[in-house]
Parts: structure tokens; C-alpha cells; sequence
């Protein structure tokens, strides 16, 4: 018999005094909807085959739908239930209950499975990562956790989150070579939400906000705008590092390596779409080429090629 299991990764990889058949399971790790998955899933599949075909013109002129279908799935997210309520209903409260369930549900899994004495700090790092993204720290901040906080208080709290699969962890990387696995700063890291829609639940976003206006863009100081991106591109398998420097005010979101190449990514959510840090960056590295992700339309300059923040999940190749 082929059996397919679904189900909390908790009681899989929190097991005690348990054997585990191996060799005899494959394990497939699931990720939430991503935009493209989610364009399929509310019958836009003819506007995902426009995107598909690269053909800039056409989706700069249609820019317009993708940010109104950006701004459904910032609110909505990925996770399989809330998407199917959107579907179903249209109805935006029906689906903020399910994430609010879902976040719930995390909780409920804290005491369940994580060491008693752990329970706590899961839930001081939790309730933390928003704000620590809003502020747009150069790493994760344990002194915001609670005053002289240290990372061995802390350290496995955070390592069971990411065991769990609830956070993606991103650690800095001191130099675009590769492979960046080398570069890779241990001390330094920040936290991410698996899912923006969740997030979204976390702060109470209103839905005006979100659906009304492009304040979901620039709210958190771009943190929402930042997670959908991490997001799109973790499905990929790709390593995928952040830059900063304690030194300097030169910061990049992400650096993500695919085949023999690294490519420094800056998302932008607001208007100014100035790439001050990245221009800098490249011109230290003049063998990379930039990638900024904005509101803007398709335009290669050189340096550096702007996509639209809806066409994300079209800038790498899939793997």
C-alpha cells in the first residue's frame, strides 16, 4: 500500500522514544500558495499565461490588475484554507478567522509538542517578529525580546521554530561569492513568517489598508512587501542570504545564488525606488548584476533589471 500522509510536521520531527521507518518515506515539504498558484486558484490562469510568456509590454499595460490581485494575496496569503474561503465567498472576515485559527493552532502546537520551559520564549520570539521587521534591523534583536536578553536564552526557541517550519530563518552573508554557504555569518540572522497573509492576521492589518489604497506597500517600512518576496522565492530551493554591514549603511535584502551566479536583490514597496545601497553594492562588485523588485514596469538598465513586485516569481529559473 502507498500510503500519503498530511498533517503538523510537529509530530514528525518532535517524536520521543519513537521509531521511524527509514528509508520507507519520502517527505515532501509544502509551501504556502505562492502569487502564481494563487492567481490559478481565484480563475486569473489567462493573465498567469501572460505572465508566463515574458512579454514586458503587455503586463506593464496590465499592471494595474496584477497590483489589485497583489494587494488580494497580501491579504488572503497562501495557506490552502483561507485561499479556498476567498474563492468560495469573497468573504474577508470568513477568511481572517481561518488565519487567526491557523495562528491559534501554532500556539496550541507550542505546548503540545515544545519542552514546558521553552512555551514562553516561543512565544516572546513569535509576537516579536513582526516588529522586529518593521524596524528594519540589520539582524535579529534579542534585546527586543525583553531588556538583556541573550542569544543562548533564546537560541533553541528559535531553532524549534525553524525545525517546525512556522519561521524561515536568513542568515548574512559577508561576501557575494560563491558558494555563499562559505560567507555565511552564524551571529547574524533575521526571521521571517512563512506566509504574509499570517503576518497580515498577526498586526491586525485593516482590510482598507490592504485593499483600498497601496499603504499595504509601504506599511512596516516595507516589511509585507519583503516577506512576499522571501516567500515566492523560498519554493525555489535556491540559498538565499541577506547583506549588511555594521559599518556602513549598505543593506540588501536578500542574495540569492542560482546556478553559478549571485544576484543582489533590493525590494522596494514605496514610490521612491532610488537604489542607493545596491548601486553601491555593485559597483564594489562590478561582476554582479542587481535585481530590484518594486511597483515599477520591466526595465533592464544594465546594472541593474526592475521587475514589477507581482512578476517575482518569474525573475529566477525555476528549479
Amino acid at each position: 500500500y502507498h500510503v500519503a500522509v498530511a498533517g503538523s510536521f510537529l509530530g514528525i520531527s518532535m517524536h520521543l522514544a519513537q521509531s521511524f521507518p527509514v528509508g520507507k518515506v519520502d517527505m515532501m515539504r509544502l509551501f504556502p500558495l505562492t502569487f502564481d498558484e494563487f492567481l490559478l486558484a481565484v480563475g486569473k490562469g489567462k493573465l498567469l499565461e501572460i505572465l508566463k510568456s515574458g512579454d514586458h509590454r503587455l503586463t506593464s499595460a496590465l499592471g494595474s490588475m496584477f497590483t489589485d490581485l497583489l494587494r488580494q494575496y497580501f491579504y488572503v496569503g497562501g495557506m490552502p484554507e483561507a485561499v479556498a474561503e476567498y474563492v468560495n465567498s469573497a468573504n474577508l472576515g470568513k477568511v481572517r478567522t481561518i488565519q487567526k485559527g491557523i495562528l491559534q493552532s501554532y500556539r496550541n502546537d507550542f505546548s503540545k509538542h515544545a519542552p514546558v520551559t521553552e512555551v514562553p520564549r516561543l512565544n516572546m520570539v513569535w509576537d516579536s517578529i513582526p516588529s522586529q521587521l518593521a524596524k528594519e534591523n540589520k539582524k535579529f534583536i534579542y534585546n527586543v525580546l525583553k531588556k538583556g536578553a541573550r542569544a543562548k536564552e533564546f537560541e533553541l526557541a528559535i531553532q524549534w521554530l525553524e525545525d517546525a517550519g512556522l519561521v524561515y530563518r536568513i542568515h548574512r552573508a559577508a561576501s557575494p561569492t560563491l558558494p555563499l554557504k562559505f560567507y555565511e555569518d552564524m551571529t547574524a540572522f533575521k526571521l521571517f513568517t512563512t506566509d504574509v497573509g499570517l503576518m497580515g492576521a498577526m498586526t491586525d492589518a485593516p482590510v482598507a489598508g490592504i485593499l483600498l489604497s497601496d499603504n499595504i506597500f509601504t506599511e512596516y517600512k516595507g516589511a509585507f512587501a519583503e516577506l512576499f518576496v522571501l516567500s515566492q522565492l523560498m519554493p525555489l530551493g535556491l540559498p538565499i542570504y541577506y547583506y549588511s554591514s555594521n559599518e556602513s549603511t549598505i543593506e540588501i535584502d536578500f542574495l540569492v545564488q542560482h546556478g553559478s551566479t549571485v544576484t543582489p536583490v533590493e525590494v522596494k514597496a514605496a514610490e521612491n525606488v532610488r537604489s542607493k545601497s545596491l548601486r553601491t553594492y555593485i559597483c564594489s562588485h562590478p561582476g554582479l548584476k542587481g535585481l530590484r523588485l518594486s511597483l515599477k514596469p520591466y526595465e533592464d538598465q544594465g546594472w541593474m533589471v526592475n521587475w514589477p513586485l507581482w512578476a517575482v516569481n518569474f525573475c529566477f529559473p525555476h528549479v
